[in-house]
């Protein structure tokens, strides 16, 4: 799940919540929507492997 922050910034967290805060995981901030789309990609790819 990606979200754009007030700094306009893109923050891709995961899609489960974390049972024991109730929030998602931050994956990592990056400058550009294509980028953290680029790199959800890479994250579902080592999943799968």
């Amino acid at each position: 799940m990606i979200r754009k922050l007030a700094s306009g910034e893109y923050r891709l967290y995961s899609r489960k919540k974390n049972p024991k805060t109730g929030k998602r995981r931050n994956l990592g901030t990056f400058a550009t929507r294509k980028a953290a789309e680029k790199h959800e990609h890479e994250i579902q790819y080592f999943k799968s492997t």
